[in-house]
């Protein structure tokens, strides 16, 4: 239990401290606009609405990285005990399986979506609203936008788990606990910057899938094509939004794996 619960923990800072820089990122992500004009909108919101939506990340963050952290530990001396393949190959596929089961939680994804787009304002004011609004559509509704879900979270946990200890080995030896509290904040801040990079055009594409309710479920080509054509085949206008998202997963993600580390040296 200890994983789970200092994987939830570790989420729960993170959200708190960086959901603004969050929903300006999102905001560029549905309507390819600059940084500058995401931040006006959200003045134009006001400060009311600045922390409107927090409720489903918090729920889905703190849950899905306590599975994330808790499952992949779990999985891991699972596998080992049951299966006599390179420890790489059993970790990976322990990351992949955590991070489909967090994928059981994309409604709550979902609804921070719809309450992020500022086009949903007048539509619902809170998260009960949101879930109410899916209802009449079906439970298939409250998952549109599972594929790229799914690729997500199952790559990242291999190149995350994969890739930390590794990163780590290669900073400078801490002798102190500032120092290694230091050295998870880096090794966590890189890799989660260099996923938020990888991953970008796959949140883009899931953005626009979730940012609708009803009609027709598109496949994740048909989707991404639209968003290609739409912003004049350009990569640069793709990735709109990605210096932000690389500062934020740095912030982000040094957060979570630091608290994370120093969680599990004292409790």
């Amino acid at each position: 239990m200890r994983h789970y619960l200092c994987g939830c923990c570790a989420a729960f800072n993170n959200i708190a401290i960086t959901f603004p820089i969050q929903k300006v990122l999102f905001r560029q992500q549905l309507y390819g606009i600059k940084t500058r004009d995401a931040v006006l909108q959200l003045r134009r919101d006001g400060f009311r609405n600045l922390y409107r939506g927090i409720l489903p990340p918090l729920m889905q963050k703190t849950t899905t990285l306590a599975l994330m952290f808790g499952l992949y530990e779990d999985l891991s001396c699972l596998l080992r005990k049951h299966i006599s393949t390179p420890e790489f190959a059993t970790r990976s596929l322990a990351a992949v399986l955590a991070g489909t089961t967090e994928a059981i939680f994309t409604p709550l994804e979902r609804v921070q979506t719809l309450l992020q787009d500022h086009k949903h304002h007048d539509k619902f004011t809170n998260t009960y609203q949101a879930f109410k609004a899916l209802k009449c559509h079906g439970i298939r509704e409250y998952y549109r936008g599972l594929v790229p879900v799914l690729f997500r979270n199952g790559f990242s946990n291999v190149l995350f788990f994969g890739l930390r200890g590794p990163i780590k080995e290669h900073l400078p030896t801490a002798t102190t606990h500032s120092a290694h509290l230091v050295n998870d904040f880096i090794c966590g801040g890189l890799l989660g910057a260099m996923l938020g990079i990888l991953f970008f055009p796959v949140n883009v594409v899931k953005t626009r899938m979730q940012s609708q309710i009803g009609g027709e479920f598109q496949s994740f080509p048909q989707v991404f094509q639209k968003i290609w054509l739409e912003r004049d085949r350009k990569l640069t206008n793709l990735f709109r939004g990605a210096h932000l998202n690389y500062h934020r997963s740095l912030i982000s993600w040094g957060i979570i794996n630091a608290t994370y580390e120093f969680l599990l040296k004292i409790i």
